[in-house]
């Protein structure tokens, strides 16, 4: 297979488990590379693309790549550094050179700029801002799209987002390893803001504010206009997102005779009598911000004292992550998952409804691995969102700059004087 007009190719780095992923495949991309340090979650990524019928197309061309970003090289140079993309020339007939990617896409890792964290912004070794930038002025793609905690339109970190723009399409800025005020000649983008967008406006169930940059090239973009996604209707509740799955958590033991049947119709009734309540709040009853935490803190649970507070008001016990449903069974950790007095505990598979994630994803590894690869995803629908207005863009620009490589072919005499003035006045504008 060849390369097609109708194709847009990506590559994401910090990849997780693959909420932006999903979203961007939503939204018409095809994925050249996945790349992730966490190895369970870059199983997660191999599983489901290897399994999943709608990515078939990544199972024959797309690498996951379990390894730190740092070390990710996906272009050759010379005979000293070979890719790391394996797969690419089976589709594009030869190693991905400059320029010839659609989106370079990446949701960097959010810790220095959270407001849960110490927000050490660039002086945080986890901040990967400036490699996603190298990429950039490696890959040349037509597109950059980078996520992250809204805590980066802080005004603390006005002078890095100057910067980072500055990088992209020129300008005055203070290089932040040095501190000296500098102009930068910039990589031809033109970046179309920092915009924040909240997950619950895209259907959902959770209040999950993220701040996404979008920074189309110049010669690309042209008189093309970027449009940020709106809000595609009301929100989606916590109980009309769980009502299902809590349903069939609770079946095995309304099913059964006795002290335990009464108990959990008791504890069902309670939880959709919260979560059905809750849904008349301002917040329409969507969920709290979902936490996945780090290695380097304790087993999972929903989030601090404050989320925990939310998620009661919703009928759920936000102290820990529940058994699966045949896990529970098997187990019989019902005291424990689901007839608590507080509420039941979610699932793994509860909270990737929350994020937003499709029923068939599956995630690798142990309960807490898993949770975590959940909660620090991006929710699919947001980047689905946001892929879409990019790829309207990018297809938009193929539709515009199509009469120009027809006219290429054409005989001497047969290419009009305005098509022509029109090509040229490209060609001035193209990196």
């Amino acid at each position: 297979m060849g390369p097609s007009d109708d194709v847009l190719t990506s590559i994401e780095i910090c990849a997780g488990a693959g909420g932006q992923a999903i979203g961007l495949h939503e939204a018409g991309f095809k994925h050249l590379a996945l790349v992730e340090i966490d190895p369970h979650a870059a199983e997660t990524l191999r599983i489901n693309i290897g399994s999943l019928k709608e990515w078939s197309w990544e199972k024959e061309y797309c690498d996951v790549i379990s390894g730190d970003v740092n070390n990710f090289s996906p272009i050759p140079v010379d005979e000293g550094r070979k890719s790391d993309l394996q797969k690419v020339q089976r589709y594009l007939g030869k190693p991905l050179a400059r320029g010839d990617l659609d989106l370079l896409a990446g949701g960097v890792p959010c810790p220095p700029f959270s407001h849960a964290g110490k927000q050490l912004g660039k002086d945080d070794e986890r901040d990967l801002f400036p490699r996603i930038l190298e990429l950039t002025d490696e890959l040349l793609p037509k597109a950059v799209m980078i996520e992250n905690v809204r805590g980066i339109k802080d005004v603390k970190f006005e002078e890095y987002r100057t910067y980072i723009k500055a990088r992209l399409e020129g300008g005055w800025a203070t290089h932040p390893a040095t501190g000296i005020e500098q102009d930068f000649d910039g990589l031809g983008y033109e970046v179309c803001e920092w915009e924040v967008l909240e997950a619950s406006d895209f259907g959902v169930p959770q209040l999950r504010p993220r701040a996404v940059l979008v920074a189309i090239r110049e010669d690309v973009l042209g008189d093309i206009k970027f449009v940020w996604p709106t809000a595609t209707g009301s929100p989606r509740s916590v109980f009309r997102a769980l009502e299902q799955s809590m349903d069939l958590r609770f079946a095995p033991y309304l099913a059964m005779s006795g002290d335990v049947a009464r108990l959990a119709e008791k504890r069902l009734g309670r939880w959709k009598e919260q979560a059905q309540k809750a849904e008349s709040r301002k917040d329409f009853g969507v969920a709290p911000t979902l936490v996945g935490g780090s290695k380097k803190h304790g087993g999972a649970d929903l989030g601090p004292s404050r989320a925990k507070a939310a998620w009661a008001l919703l009928g759920v016990s936000g102290v820990g992550v529940a058994n699966s449903h045949d896990e529970s069974v098997k187990k019989a950790s019902q005291d424990r998952d689901l007839f608590r007095e507080s509420g039941p505990m979610l699932t793994v598979e509860q909270a990737a409804i929350i994020q937003g994630f499709p029923d068939n994803w599956k995630f690798s590894g142990g309960k807490t691995a898993q949770y975590r690869q959940v909660g620090n995803a991006f929710p699919p629908p947001v980047a689905a969102a946001v892929g879409k207005a990019i790829a309207d863009v990018l297809r938009a620009a193929r539709e515009r700059d199509r009469p120009k490589a027809d006219a290429q072919g054409s005989l001497p005499g047969q290419v009009s004087s305005a098509l022509a003035d029109g090509a040229d006045n490209r060609e001035s504008a193209r990196v």
